[in-house]
């Protein structure tokens, strides 16, 4: 009876696997495969990163004002890799953009009195949940459903009202979306997302003040997507260390480091 129900078993997994041979061989049949990591995408948070690091540098007690201008490409390319990650998986099941979302407004919560300890005269909050608007705008652009629409309609209403507290402001919610629309198309193209991110940096003041560190500034607003759509498209065999959840510890973590650093500078 035993060797009876053993040989029936392996009768049946032996048709299962050829049956499984013959779906693939035909196309019936996916096999599952994993999504590979985009090297120049890893590679273009960190540059955010750090340039975030060096602008935030100015702030522990150092004379350090020309900072400013490498730090005006981390916020347009946090959202141009927020516009990449969205252009890669628009046709994946959206839980994991749900994860995204869930992880960009802990950490906006996470972050908040880091930021206040560091930046003790800040009147905005810090620069996640402008991030997190911003992601639902563009996902509602791009996923066209009644849900998706609702939440991005919520996030511009919330935007509109709440500019003034908010990092980069209005202009600064619809970067992500404008870097998304242009995304697949021709490089001059890139000019959008630029004028967007003049918008967002309080270009007025920074034009009227004549400094050259501010006018520089404003160049680099304009010239950074252009950059970072660069950097994707020709960083392709770079191999940094991957960028995954454990790297949003990063940012609450840099602003304690640098008080850390300023109070021993001081």
């Amino acid at each position: 009876m035993l060797v009876r129900t053993v040989t029936k078993n392996i009768r049946r997994a032996h048709a299962l696997l050829m049956q499984s041979h013959w779906g693939i061989m035909h196309g019936t049949e996916t096999i599952p495969v994993r999504r590979v990591r985009d090297g120049a995408l890893d590679l273009l948070k960190w540059l955010a990163l750090l340039s975030m690091v060096l602008d935030h540098l100015r702030y522990v007690g150092l004379s350090l004002d020309g900072l400013y201008v490498p730090g005006r490409l981390a916020f347009p390319w946090f959202c141009l890799a927020i516009a990449a990650n969205l252009q890669r998986v628009r046709d994946a099941p959206v839980t994991g953009q749900w994860r995204y979302l869930g992880w960009l407004l802990l950490f906006s919560v996470i972050s908040e009195v880091p930021y206040r300890l560091f930046i003790e005269d800040a009147d905005t909050l810090n620069v996640l949940p402008t991030l997190a608007l911003g992601l639902l705008v563009a996902r509602g652009w791009q996923q066209k459903t009644l849900f998706d629409r609702g939440l991005a309609l919520l996030a511009l209403l919330l935007a509109a009202l709440f500019s003034s507290n908010l990092m980069f402001g209005f202009f600064g919610v619809l970067l992500p979306l404008a870097m998304l629309l242009v995304f697949s198309r021709p490089w001059y193209f890139s000019v959008l997302p630029g004028l967007v991110c003049v918008a967002a940096n309080q270009w007025q003041v920074l034009l009227d003040s004549g400094n050259l560190v501010a006018l520089l500034g404003l160049a680099t607003c304009l010239i950074a997507p252009l950059a970072g759509r660069v950097l994707l498209r020709h960083a392709k065999n770079a191999s940094p260390a991957a960028m995954r959840r454990w790297a949003y510890i990063l940012y609450p973590l840099h602003f304690l480091l640098l008080l850390l650093v300023r109070q021993i500078i001081a």
